[in-house]
């Protein structure tokens, strides 16, 4: 199977004299289809990796090593050391990202229809009708209701899910072969966690993307991830199949993580019968 992603003895690191890596020699790949899990505490280095994929990391901060992503057809990037102009085309089309909290990721003065129209425009070319069109089928594909109205929105008018949903209709605009969901849960409530989590999942499966998914939760990366690559202190603790991991993790820090998830599971309350999702995650 090809690679969709690539990374290799990246470092991030502060500028100036100090020059203190926050991210030290990471290197782990994502095959072409693939979800892989990312946990860690905070701190560990999971989110600054992931805006060095984008190629989204700003002074003070630099990289270094490479990250090669596919474009398709043979053809790579390598986002450490592309120019900006040349990952402006990369962003969008070739990785999406969704990050924790769409209030700050997104405009807060432009509608939100407006917001989805300009990916969709400039990576996929539609223009007038048949853009209107694509802006309400692709708040309709994140299931939101309303898409008109939704539309006509700015982002403070609608609640925090239905951000999020708007949040992943604007990553999935372009259609990337890549998505990059940065505790995309974490801010919302409990009781709109798993209708996020099934709504990632099903954009993944039916466009057969792959998905880097960064969390601090267990149980849901368990949910969702075939892979998972566990970080502390900005390194790559361990890395192995989800199932592996969970079950006979080698690293004394996977150890703990396990087992403080676990502990967890039995503190809380059993989950209705018929409900879906990891025990700490919720439904919607």
């Amino acid at each position: 199977m090809s690679a969709m992603l690539e990374i290799e003895n990246l470092s991030v690191h502060l500028d100036g004299p100090d020059g203190r890596r926050l991210v030290d020699d990471v290197s782990f790949d994502l095959a072409d289809g693939q979800r892989l899990g990312v946990i860690g505490e905070s701190g560990s280095g999971k989110s600054l990796t992931a805006l060095a994929v984008l190629g989204l990391l700003g002074h003070p901060l630099s990289a270094s090593g490479s990250i090669r992503l596919s474009l398709g057809d043979g053809d790579t990037v390598d986002t450490v050391s592309a120019p900006g102009r040349r990952l402006d085309g990369v962003r969008g089309r070739t990785v999406g990202a969704v990050f924790q909290e769409p209030l700050a990721s997104l405009d807060p003065l432009m509608r939100i229809g407006a917001q989805l129209a300009w990916p969709l425009r400039r990576h996929r070319g539609f223009r007038a009708d048949a853009l209107r069109r694509a802006v309400l089928d692709a708040l309709a594909e994140v299931q939101l209701p309303e898409p008109e109205r939704i539309a006509r929105s700015l982002i403070h008018e609608v609640s925090g899910g239905q951000r999020q949903r708007v949040a992943i209709a604007l990553a999935l605009a372009a259609e990337p072969r890549l998505l990059i969901a940065d505790e995309p849960t974490t801010a919302l409530d409990v009781t709109v966690q798993a209708g996020v989590l099934e709504l990632l999942q099903a954009a993944v499966e039916n466009r057969g993307m792959s998905l880097v998914f960064i969390s601090h939760d267990l149980p849901v990366v368990a949910g969702i991830a075939d892979r998972v690559v566990v970080m502390r202190g900005g390194r790559v603790v361990e890395i192995g199949d989800t199932r592996r991991i969970l079950t006979a993790p080698r690293e004394e820090y996977t150890r703990t993580l396990v087992g403080a998830s676990r502990a967890l599971d039995d503190l809380l309350p059993a989950r209705p019968a018929g409900s879906d999702g990891p025990t700490s995650g919720g439904t919607e």
